[in-house]
């Protein structure tokens, strides 16, 4: 199209048609074609061989939603459990900003001076509006994420804590196959996270501050009754004597509380992740716990109460994928919801009809 300031009307002005712009594609560039997925047997050789590439895509398709991924990925998980089974797993917890993930990044470097191989599982909590993640664990673990023997991989909670719970159980397993003896599991550090966490790992390492206040609002009983080893970060400078004081309430604390069926008695230790004093001590304490419950025989129970209690988990999450993708229930949910919210139907009778109908389905 002409430029209409070249008209005879505006006369002395005139613009010139320009140049023809070049396509915003790139001539020479070369779509790469998409990479094949290995097959099963290429994923389970290549993570007993202990490629990391391949067991990060293995991870992948645990977490997963497509239900072709997931058939693929049940299937490796299955191939791999004669493999997997000989790590030591601890899990890792505190409230947000105890410096969880400074700790591990020091703690991680003192098990690799002894050798073996660290993987670092971090359930990254997510937004609850825009389901998104940061997913920055790694910029935090400076030195572990450059460490030839250490693998981390963080994972989204993305609302749903029970599935990413299950995923990281799963991806236990693939990294014991893939021959990393020592697993860390850390949590969000919120709710619910630490009672899944709890479930997955040997030792419950729980991380706490001093000289933030209230320290007895710390002591909280179902957290502490789960944690095997409690330790009082930054205790250094001048929260030294502050942290020394919070160990010895926590002490005191735990003597209130009914003895562990491990028979182990937790221990409470100050040390500074910053610094890096005093983390010699707190794996001498997990070796010794370790020890203890291999003699003893609960090492084993445990991990068999743990496998049945993710049996459960398990079933209970595939039902409700099953009830709630049933499409005469979709159907119905929205016009049972706002019966409820109108006041027409209680909730009760509600859930009671539409369990009846998703059962009555079943029948047929």
């Amino acid at each position: 199209m002409e430029h209409p300031e070249n008209n005879e009307e505006y006369k002395g002005l005139v613009v010139n048609k320009g140049i023809e712009q070049p396509s915003s594609v790139n001539p020479y560039l070369k779509r790469k074609p998409k990479k094949r997925q290995l097959s099963v047997a290429e994923f389970v050789e290549g993570i007993v061989k202990g490629d990391v590439t391949i067991l990060s895509q293995a991870v992948t398709l645990v977490e997963s939603v497509k239900p072709e991924h997931q058939a693929v990925a049940q299937e490796v998980i299955e191939k791999c459990l004669p493999y997997s089974g000989n790590s030591i797993r601890v899990g890792i917890s505190g409230v947000p900003g105890a410096g969880k993930s400074t700790s591990i990044d020091v703690f991680g470097l003192h098990v690799l001076e002894k050798g073996g191989k660290l993987a670092v599982l971090a359930i990254d909590p997510s937004s609850e509006r825009s389901k998104g993640s940061i997913l920055g664990d790694k910029t935090r673990m400076e030195q572990l994420s450059v460490h030839p023997n250490s693998f981390i991989r963080p994972s989204p909670s993305a609302g749903s804590l029970g599935g990413v719970a299950r995923k990281t159980r799963e991806t236990i397993v693939l990294c014991e196959a893939a021959g990393f003896d020592k697993i860390f599991v850390e949590t969000v550090g919120v709710g619910q996270s630490e009672t899944a966490v709890h479930s997955m790992v040997d030792f419950f390492l729980l991380i706490q501050l001093a000289g933030t206040g209230d320290e007895l609002q710390g002591i909280k009983r179902g957290i502490m009754e789960m944690a095997d080893g409690i330790v009082i970060n930054k205790a250094d400078g001048d929260n030294l004597e502050p942290a020394k004081l919070a160990a010895s309430q926590f002490r005191n604390a735990l003597h209130l509380f009914p003895a562990p069926e491990s028979g182990w008695i937790p221990k409470v230790l100050t040390y500074s992740g910053f610094y890096n004093i005093g983390v010699k001590e707190i794996w001498d304490m997990v070796y010794e716990y370790i020890d203890f419950v291999k003699k003893n025989g609960y090492f084993g129970y445990r991990r068999n109460e743990q496998s049945k209690y993710w049996m459960y988990e398990t079933i209970n999450e595939q039902l409700r994928d099953s009830f709630y993708h049933n499409p005469q229930i979709e159907a119905m949910l929205q016009e049972k919801e706002q019966q409820v919210l109108q006041g027409n139907l209680t909730s009760f009778i509600a859930a009671k009809s539409l369990l009846d109908t998703y059962f009555d389905e079943l029948k047929r």
